[in-house]
């Protein structure tokens, strides 16, 4: 299983993060073990002082397939889930400074926690999901994908001009404005719509 991991996607966080505007999705990839399954503590990695929480749509893989039209791409992904993409936002600038990859800042163990996923077509607004995190019971991120910069179709049908998809792998598609830090003895609590999806305590 892949995960890969759409930045720049909305034009608010790109704001925030004082970023240039994307002129087309900019991707990384993250290796399986990044993968947290829900109901699993994140362990605040000794690594770094500084981990943000970047709240995504995650879209599942049903096919595989490379180079996919984009006008047929919906027909490649079937189900959605929320999840996060957690950085270390400490590393992330030491490496942009240098002009490193950021591997170690975006790729580290447990750093995709996920919920599980549902069908789109048993969404209540699949052309407009919405979604969002609480920290500590206060809302700090809410999205909505029509957003997005770039949509799931656009996405899908460019990574994989890169990268062959495979059934399974998983598409984080970027993240809304309202970044932020966690701490040990936080408690995050995810929602697709208005569904509570999964929860879990930074420890």
């Amino acid at each position: 299983m892949k995960i890969v991991c759409i930045g720049r996607n909305y034009l608010a966080h790109v704001k925030e993060l004082d970023n240039d505007l994307p002129t087309e999705p900019l991707f990384f990839m993250k290796p399986e073990m990044a993968l947290l399954t829900a109901g699993k503590p994140f362990i605040y990695p000794d690594f770094s002082k500084e981990i943000h929480y970047e709240t995504e749509l995650v879209l599942r893989i049903c096919k595989t397939a490379r180079s996919i039209a984009e006008e047929c791409a919906a027909d490649y992904y079937d189900a959605i889930t929320v999840g996060i993409d957690f950085t270390a936002r400490d590393l992330q600038r030491e490496c942009k400074a240098k002009g490193h990859p950021w591997e170690k800042a975006k790729a580290f163990d447990d750093s995709a926690p996920m919920g599980e996923f549902k069908k789109i077509s048993a969404l209540k607004c699949p052309d407009d999901i919405a979604f969002g995190m609480k920290l500590n019971g206060k809302w700090v991120q809410q999205g909505h994908s029509r957003d997005m910069i770039f949509s799931f179709n656009r996405i899908v049908a460019h990574v994989s001009r890169f990268v062959t998809l495979e059934a399974g792998d998983c598409i984080f598609t970027g993240t809304p404005q309202g970044v932020g830090e966690v701490h040990v003895g936080d408690t995050l609590e995810l929602f697709l719509e208005d569904e509570p999806m999964f929860s879990f305590c930074v420890k």
